[in-house]
């Protein structure tokens, strides 16, 4: 049964005993602050009046030990805050991770969504911050100018106005920002989106002159979310500086009113004071909402995507384990469409490898073969059809299943931080006998070996210490590692010397003889003399099918002799 509460506001609930406490806490904190207001009172209306020493020590010491509580009670509050926090990344973070990663296979490879990750960390962040406080503090509001009203209907009345204007200020604030954050925020991203993509091909910017025209066109992106952050800034420090020049009026205008009360002997000098102190204490919320409105509209806006991701991806149910699949492939009218796209790549094409056979894919660039591994993998999900790995759905599978049974060498090969040994591995426990192995039978030991760390070698973020042969031939050390039952090869050998294709040609040989299901995929003939059959693949349709012989036959025909 699917749960119909998304885990963000499951998590909050749990913690709902906690928000009880800060609750609590708030409301004393709030009540002490009125204790130097009431000091302020009795220092002026009973000390001086009196000359009593003995009693301005005791208040004194009162004042001290209450103020003291008071600070206590905030620092634990805060405490209190920074562990829900905590837990909500706990609790989350993982899924979170998980939910960006899956997101960003259903999207370009190229570009990254790390919406979610950023989101949870926004409301972490806020849940911290100041203005996450002055929500608990700002219900205090009202009571503070009941107060003011029962000293006088004068003090209550300028109290209840200023913090009208006060709120009137912080939403003309909001509605006149609202458009221009949201456009200097879209530049900036595609900004940064540019700059990223220009970094991942910065030598061939540098080899070919290109970075006069790359930085022309990011700075047209930077320069109109400066323009709009400029605007935008211009108008919200407009309206900060308003609304703290107006509490600064206000506080000086009640004092001059409480200063014409006295005179007038409708109110004590100790009111008065108290009177002005109380002001600053029920502005002191609004003010610091108002200070945090962008940072509260921006959680909000996290909260709602959050939620909302979180409740349409379901956690993956345990599975009762698979026997180790024979390898047979069963492709059942596939039709493959990217997400956010009406036109599907590929065409419900339908094809069947039994176990322990080899089949090459070929086809011109477009023609969808990099859109069908990827639905081969169980990466992408089918618009219709299924791809069947022993008749299970492929695209079910748990994560478990496919580290034991299936290997991928991809087009592009992507190392990861981290040892040689851990690459190779797959970031598993390091089994050194499968370690070798793999290495070996890929062609890459010895030249492991070679390094003075051997295997612990550390590689670096995406191994740019190493050639691209060399990565190549220890993803292909990857893609066998611990003897997977199927596997797929795109572009194998499009890296390789003539050493690393021997190697290859060694690896597909022992494949064959492991009876290992596998499916190789590029544009070079000789790579398909170790396959028993070949799909041409075009438009998203397979056109021509059958034994490698006969394929090959038709695609190149022997010259015809006059």
């Amino acid at each position: 049964m699917q749960n119909n509460k998304s885990d963000l506001l499951t998590v909050l609930k749990s913690c709902r005993q906690s928000f009880i406490v800060i609750g609590i806490f708030s409301c004393c904190i709030n009540i002490l602050m009125l204790v130097p207001s009431i000091y302020m009172l009795q220092v002026y209306d009973r000390v001086i009046s009196s000359n009593s020493y003995s009693t301005l020590l005791m208040l004194t010491i009162i004042m001290v030990i209450l103020l003291l509580g008071m600070g206590l009670l905030d620092w634990l509050r805060n405490l209190i805050l920074i562990k829900i926090s905590l837990k909500l990344g706990v609790i989350l973070n993982d899924k979170t991770f998980n939910i960006t990663f899956k997101n960003q296979l259903l999207n370009n490879k190229s570009q990254s969504n790390a919406k979610p990750m950023h989101d949870i960390n926004g409301i972490r962040q806020f849940l911290t911050s100041n203005g996450m406080i002055a929500f608990f503090d700002a219900p205090w509001v009202p009571i503070y100018l009941s107060v003011m009203f029962l000293i006088h209907p004068v003090f209550g009345w300028i109290g209840f106005f200023a913090s009208v204007i006060m709120i009137i200020f912080a939403f003309l604030n909001q509605y006149c920002t609202k458009e221009l954050n949201s456009k200097a925020n879209e530049n900036n991203l595609f900004a940064v989106s540019y700059t990223t993509s220009s970094l991942r091909n910065a030598e061939v910017i540098e080899a070919m002159g290109m970075l006069t025209n790359i930085r022309k066109k990011w700075t047209l992106y930077s320069n109109k979310a400066l323009l709009f952050q400029n605007k935008n800034s211009n108008r919200s420090t407009f309206f900060i500086t308003l609304s703290k020049t107006t509490r600064f009026l206000l506080q000086s205008i009640i004092l001059g009113a409480g200063a014409l009360l006295v005179i007038n002997q409708e109110l004590t000098p100790g009111l008065m004071i108290g009177g002005s102190l109380l002001l600053g204490r029920a502005l002191a919320p609004i003010d610091s909402l108002i200070g945090s409105w962008k940072q509260f509209i921006n959680t909000r806006a996290q909260f709602e995507r959050l939620k909302k991701i979180l409740l349409e991806t379901s956690d993956e149910i345990e599975k009762i384990a698979l026997p180790k699949p024979l390898g047979k492939i069963n492709v059942e009218s596939l039709i493959v469409t990217p997400l956010g796209s009406q036109v599907p790549i590929i065409k419900g094409i339908s094809f069947i490898v039994n176990p322990g056979e080899a089949i090459g894919i070929m086809g011109p660039s477009g023609a969808g073969k990099s859109t069908l591994a990827r639905a081969l993998l169980g990466i992408w999900p089918a618009s219709n059809g299924k791809v069947r790995l022993d008749s299970a759905d492929i695209f079910l599978m748990p994560q478990s299943e496919k580290n034991k049974y299936i290997g991928y060498l991809p087009q592009d090969v992507e190392l990861f931080e981290g040892s040689i040994g851990d690459n190779i591995s797959r970031f598993n426990t390091v089994d050194p006998v499968s370690l070798h192995k793999a290495a070996k039978i890929a062609g890459i030991h010895e030249i492991i070996l070679r390094y003075p760390d051997g295997y612990d070698t550390s590689i670096g973020i995406g191994g740019n210490t190493l050639s691209g042969g060399q990565k190549q031939r220890i993803g292909l050390a990857r893609a066998i590692y611990g003897d997977p039952k199927f596997i797929i090869l795109d572009e194998p050998n499009s890296n390789l010397d003539e050493s690393g294709e021997l190697s290859l040609q060694k690896t597909l040989k022992y494949l064959k003889e492991q009876k290992s299901t596998v499916i190789i995929i590029s544009h070079r003939k000789n790579i398909f003399q170790y396959v028993d059959k070949l799909l041409v693949l075009a438009n998203g349709v397979i056109t021509l099918g059958g034994g490698r012989d006969q394929v090959i036959a038709k695609l190149y025909p022997p010259p015809v002799k006059n």
